[in-house]
């Protein structure tokens, strides 16, 4: 911390604060290095232990050159938390991604996530919060350039829109996403340090940075419940591979390493191999959330009613446990509603001390080591696996899926019968090796799973593009946080799938969330002012009722809408026109199309990288199939034929949506070429 000084020469004092600070970081970084563990662990277990959280502190204390280590400084009026008397002397803190502190243990730059950082997020001139001046930074390429204040106590001094926090929000995307601690608003701020025991969930358009919030909530929560989360996990849920890619560097940016990422897809498919497609119809009734009661039913099936007695014999004694007895056992299991695998595991204790009863009765003393015994007698453990026989889940799937009887047993009033028909395979597999697997049937096998041994729960998951799983997957999802919180992201005018959720309400409810707390982020930062009304031309259709996005970016020129009578050469020429500007370039089309584009940029010597592929400095155009452009963003995106994308999709709805999603891609420019007339919906 810093005593307030007038500074002669303001820019040299930061930077020269800036050098102490780097300085600083190496040696926390040195210090760790050099520790010598081999005194203080007993064994190679604890050793290998001790070095990794070693190995991970290193990584955490990496100084990044390109990286500002702060962004930002408070002069606060008074010490934070002492007596506001008169005349008590305040201080200076700046702020960063990181907690550095000198040789002392004296603070060099304080942690954004700190309580003491919370003004430079919150802080205005209705409400300063204590703080005399606010003070941001411009980089550039790591070197501190600029510097720009608000002195929010002032009352001469006018509220301005920062030009550098502008600056820094446009700043080109060139590479994965990056952190926005330097410009995070104040509501984003609020969902940002939301506490751990609540679930939220966030309604946000397109350039309102609900991914940036969501991946910042975890940087937060880790620093506030470290040790708790540290214990249960937490675990970042993406749409798909090209999206985690993307996302993958933000948190270790933050100094947070230990993050897991997924799709729902990975979280379900373990050990069965996903080769097969649904129709479309088919995948609805699949992914329905009715399916669960399909399901339970099936697995509780297996349960049957006994009929004989059981007799166990130990020594030269027979014990008889008489049907009655043990339908009783079986019918308080089933009351019960546990896990199938729970209650079976709980079966033969039950009986065995039944028969305990009987040993006592006649005078015997048994112990716990005669229950266990009787529990693994060959009589019960035959009598266990007649009343309550093993269930595995993607026989259990398969055989629903191939059985036309089995199925409309377990169906009967929960699923009509074109539903049944629609989701029986044509041609039954064999065994669960040969069946060909599709994305919906390992989420029945995961929730076939969950009936019968419970699903591990994390203390917190972020699910990002929420709006487009099915009530299945959500309960997927759901089943890794019943003893954690979650936050859900999302824009419900941006389900491009024919299951999409309708409303939070519902799907929160399917997630086992159904307190969470649903805020809207409607300010966009992201996207040019031009560009999300032009797009938002669509919200009537694809979402109405839905408010749409309120730029704060103006920016004259950013869109172009081209009708071309040679649709190729011309989206060729503007993607060569937008090389000419600095940052990322994304071709945006339907996926029948890539394959033609791409030959059309091949021919023009313009080299392509996939989606998920980082862009360099040297090869910065991505070409990108309509169906993983959602949660991206380049600098300039040159959209092929919005006609075309939209009949690509199995209905208009759908079409559009998958044109929204694309139209909003672009943080600086977007250009449209259509060979074919615009929908109507843009005309």
């Amino acid at each position: 911390m810093q005593r307030h000084d007038p500074d002669p020469d303001p820019l040299l004092h930061e930077r020269t604060h800036l050098s102490r600070s780097r300085a600083a970081l190496r040696a926390m970084r040195e210090d760790v290095e050099s520790l010598d563990i081999k005194d203080v662990t007993a064994n190679w277990v604890n050793a290998a232990v001790l070095q990794r959280q070693i190995d991970d502190r290193i990584k955490a204390l990496a100084d990044l050159s390109h990286t500002p280590l702060f962004f930002g400084r408070l002069d606060y009026l008074h010490a934070p938390g002492a007596d506001l008397a008169e005349g008590a002397e305040g201080e200076r803190f700046y702020i960063g991604r990181r907690h550095v502190h000198d040789a002392d243990g004296d603070p060099m730059v304080i942690d954004w996530r700190a309580p003491v950082s919370q003004p430079f997020y919150r802080a205005s001139k209705k409400d300063p919060l204590d703080v005399g001046l606010r003070r941001r930074f411009g980089y550039t390429g790591g070197e501190l350039t600029a510097y720009e204040d608000e002195h929010l106590t002032d009352p001469t001094e006018s509220s301005q829109t920062s030009k550098l926090l502008q600056a820094e929000i446009e700043r080109p995307r060139v590479g994965p996403m990056r952190d926005i601690v330097a410009t995070i608003q104040p509501e984003q701020d609020e969902i940002v340090r939301s506490g751990l025991s609540g679930s939220v969930c966030v309604q946000g358009g397109p350039g309102t940075g609900k991914t940036a919030v969501g991946l910042h909530r975890v940087a937060y929560l880790l620093y506030a419940h470290r040790d708790r989360l540290a214990r249960t996990g937490t675990l970042v849920i993406g749409p798909n591979r090209s999206f985690l890619h993307y996302i993958e560097q933000v948190l270790p940016a933050l100094g947070e390493l230990e993050v897991k990422q997924a799709t729902v897809d990975d979280l379900v498919t373990a050990g069965i191999e996903v080769r097969g497609t649904d129709p479309a119809e088919s995948a609805v009734v699949k992914g329905d959330a009715r399916m669960a009661e399909v399901l339970r039913r099936a697995v509780r099936s297996h349960v049957t009613t006994p009929t004989e007695p059981l007799v166990v014999v130990r020594g030269s004694r027979r014990w008889r446990v008489p049907a009655y007895e043990l339908a009783a056992i079986v019918d308080e299991l089933r009351a019960r509603d546990i896990r199938y695998g729970a209650a079976r595991e709980a079966l033969p204790q039950r009986i065995a001390h039944t028969v305990l009863v009987r040993m006592e009765q006649a005078g015997e003393a048994p112990d716990d080591r005669v229950q266990d015994a009787v529990a693994r007698n060959a009589a019960v453990k035959a009598a266990v696996k007649t009343i309550w026989p093993p269930v595995d889940p993607a026989k259990l799937v398969l055989r629903l899926l191939n059985d036309p009887d089995f199925l409309a047993a377990h169906a009967e009033g929960v699923l009509t019968a074109d539903e049944q028909k629609t989701i029986l395979s044509e041609k039954p597999a064999r065994s669960v090796k040969s069946a060909k697997w599709s994305a919906a049937d390992a989420v029945l096998i995961d929730e076939a799973s969950d009936l019968v041994t419970r699903t591990h729960s994390l203390g917190h998951v972020v699910l990002d593009e929420a709006q487009d799983l099915s009530p299945m997957q959500y309960r997927a999802v759901g089943r890794r946080c019943t003893t954690g919180s979650a936050t859900v992201l999302g824009d419900l005018a941006q389900g491009t799938t024919p299951w999409a959720t309708a409303s939070w309400a519902e799907a929160l409810r399917h997630l086992g969330k159904g307190e969470a707390v649903v805020e809207e982020l409607t300010a966009g930062f992201r996207v040019p002012r031009e560009v999300i009304a032009y797009a938002s031309k669509l919200l009537p259709s694809i979402s109405p009722g839905l408010a749409p996005v309120e730029s704060v970016r103006e920016t004259p020129g950013s869109l172009s809408v081209r009708e071309s009578s040679d649709p190729d050469a011309d989206v060729v020429a503007a993607c060569v026109e937008s090389l000419a500007h600095e940052g990322s370039i994304g071709l945006i089309a339907a996926d029948p199309r890539i394959p033609v584009l791409a030959a059309a940029l091949e021919a023009a010597g313009l080299p392509c990288l996939a989606p998920g592929e980082e862009t360099t400095a040297a090869s910065r155009l991505t070409l990108v199939p309509a169906s993983l452009a959602k949660g991206l963003e380049y600098d300039y995106v040159v959209l092929d034929d919005p006609a075309t994308l939209v009949a690509a999709e199995p209905d208009e709805r759908t079409g559009l949506r998958r044109l929204y999603v694309a139209l909003t891609r672009a943080v600086s420019g977007l250009t449209v070429i259509h060979g074919t007339p615009l929908p109507p919906q843009l005309a």
